[in-house]
């Protein structure tokens, strides 16, 4: 498909800007109901922007202004809001079967055949998926299930890793604003370096970060007296997400794999965020080769709708008992439906999404890197996952300083592009928009976030 039949799956306006100051009136209504009848727990609802109507890269707010999302809702709109395909299978759907109880329904069971198909090796055509409404429920559930065919108690995870906000899946995640003040989660869960090689706190004169952080978890399963003597699982995203968009080498995860095979321990690996096509394979994971023994996914396979599940080997779900983990509204028939629109878009050899998101993910970070602002640290990512660190100083690495992060993001929204900060310090800006976005855009909107970066410098 040519970039011009790719113009059509985006609103053709975008950035523009017609409000005046914003939040233009419509939005600030908007806003100011969702205070007074929304929690603000949300991870966004303190942004001052809302979204009204939205087509492929881009979105409308209230007031009529324009934008270019270059977050793709978190990672969610792998193919694009409202693609026309994924619309038409709503329709289709919406009319035969939507609910189905948790009892057999065909779409539920042709996702299931689909994602045994498109699985990575050491899953692929060997496995079963329990299906979830979101990646916090899927880690619940890969927690739970590994706890029950090891007969193990304890859960080896990552520093910057996050992998959900529930009792169990917030026990792995590190971030402060998800632990801080709400007590004491589920015990049993240790937590070891990840392969941040911008911010390892270790020296990696003659070892690599990866080497250091995969050997460590080793040291923890395989020596006596480490504590960790009933670790029933790895869970590892295999290119960090929240916590800074960092891609670590294929040793890592391979160090990992040969670690939990000499301790009988699962790897586990989250593709949440990671998944769908979004790093230039369907799968994060299979940059390294490594066979995992389960796989969560969410996001990027339902797009427009909640999706989300735990692959695993057939033979560990032969350990789950029947009926031991119900879930009402897993794999609705018209999310199951999406999902599957999805796929196939995500496999279209016309349209080619995962090589052209490796091919532009490679040129943007060197478009990124020749800004030559003083403030951009690092570039780093894969296919079109990128992280953008950016610092006060190169040569300190001291992160930027939050009104100065919250400066950048004004400027973006008043010229209408949509980016979103992540990482501990809050200073990393990541770009992951939808596959199917046009160079146009991108590459617009880059230079609207150069244009940004220079207004910090001024």
């Amino acid at each position: 498909m040519s970039e011009a039949q790719l113009e059509a799956l985006h609103f053709s306006d975008a950035p523009r800007i017609i409000s005046g100051a914003l939040p233009g009136p419509k939005t600030c209504e908007a806003l100011a109901l969702s205070a007074r009848t929304e929690s603000m727990a949300r991870g966004g609802g303190r942004m001052p922007i809302a979204m009204d109507r939205a087509f492929g890269a881009t979105f409308k707010d209230p007031d009529g202004n324009t934008y270019i999302d270059l977050s793709a809702g978190v990672g969610v709109s792998s193919v694009g809001r409202c693609h026309p395909k994924v619309v038409q299978a709503i329709r289709d759907q919406s009319e035969v079967l939507m609910h189905a109880l948790e009892i057999n329904s065909t779409r539920r069971t042709e996702l299931a055949a689909k994602l045994s198909e498109i699985a990575p090796d050491g899953l692929r055509g060997d496995c079963i998926t329990f299906f979830t409404q979101s990646g916090s429920d899927a880690l619940e559930a890969a927690i739970k299930f590994a706890k029950r065919i090891t007969g193990r108690h304890q859960i080896i995870a990552f520093h910057g890793g996050y992998h959900g906000v529930w009792n169990a899946s917030g026990a792995l995640t590190t971030g402060t604003a998800y632990r801080k003040g709400f007590g004491a989660q589920m015990g049993g869960v240790i937590h070891a370096p990840y392969p941040y090689a911008y911010r390892f706190p270790f020296d990696t004169t003659h070892k690599s970060a990866e080497q250091i952080a995969g050997e460590y978890v080793d040291y923890l399963l395989n020596t006596p007296y480490t504590a960790a003597d009933d670790v029933a699982a790895v869970i590892v995203e295999p290119v960090q997400g929240e916590g800074g968009y960092v891609p670590p080498s294929p040793e890592f995860l391979q160090i990992l794999r040969q670690a939990c095979d000499r301790s009988g321990t699962l790897l586990i690996v989250d593709e949440v965020q990671s998944g769908a096509g979004r790093t230039g394979k369907m799968w994060a994971v299979e940059h390294s080769a490594v066979k995992p023994d389960m796989l969560t996914f969410g996001k990027g396979i339902g797009s427009d709708l909640p999706m989300a599940g735990l692959i695993m080997r057939s033979d560990l779900a032969a350990q789950i008992p029947d009926g031991s983990m119900p879930n009402t509204f897993a794999a609705n028939s018209l999310s199951a439906a999406v999902a599957l629109t999805n796929i196939a878009i995500l496999q279209d050899p016309e349209l080619d999404l995962l090589a052209r998101a490796h091919t532009l993910g490679l040129e943007a970070q060197e478009y990124i890197r020749g800004f030559g602002s003083r403030f951009v640290g690092e570039v780093r990512g894969r296919g079109l996952m990128i992280g953008i660190e950016l610092v006060e100083d190169p040569l300190t690495r001291a992160p930027l300083e939050p009104q100065k992060i919250g400066a950048l993001m004004r400027f973006l929204m008043s010229h209408g592009v949509l980016m979103i900060p992540c990482g501990r310090y809050g200073n990393v800006m990541r770009v992951m928009p939808s596959l199917t976005i046009t160079r146009g855009l991108f590459f617009r909107a880059l230079d609207v976030f150069r244009e940004a970066l220079g207004s910090l410098e001024e």
